[in-house]
């Protein structure tokens, strides 16, 4: 995946996560794509790891990170469908990024 790409993905999601994201990226911040050389997974199965991910930090008193409760539900919104995921790094800043199989659009973001 080059960063044109990621950056258009990005662009067709209106969340402020997704849109923090962007602009991070956009500056010049790292991104990896993750499951490259790896088959995509269910939305559902990272939606199961993410809510459990979630309700931990909120029975724990822990601050969920930014995004997270909006990414959950996209995920869930997601269903079967696969996904892949990317990570974007700043020395300010980290987000993960959930994008369809044909990497074209952003299904969720958490940063």
């Amino acid at each position: 995946m080059i960063r044109s790409d990621l950056e258009s993905a990005l662009a067709r999601d209106d969340s402020p996560s997704t849109r923090a994201a962007h602009l991070t990226l956009q500056v010049g911040a790292d991104f990896v794509l993750l499951s490259e050389g790896h088959q995509a997974v269910s939305a559902q199965q990272l939606w199961d790891i993410w809510t459990f991910r979630h309700q931990t930090m909120l029975e724990t008193g822990d601050t969920p990170r930014p995004g997270l409760a909006e990414a959950v539900g996209g995920l869930q919104a997601a269903g079967t469908s696969l996904v892949r995921l990317a990570k974007i790094t700043s020395p300010q800043q980290r987000f993960v990024i959930f994008l369809t199989e044909d990497l074209t659009r952003c299904t969720a973001c958490v940063g």
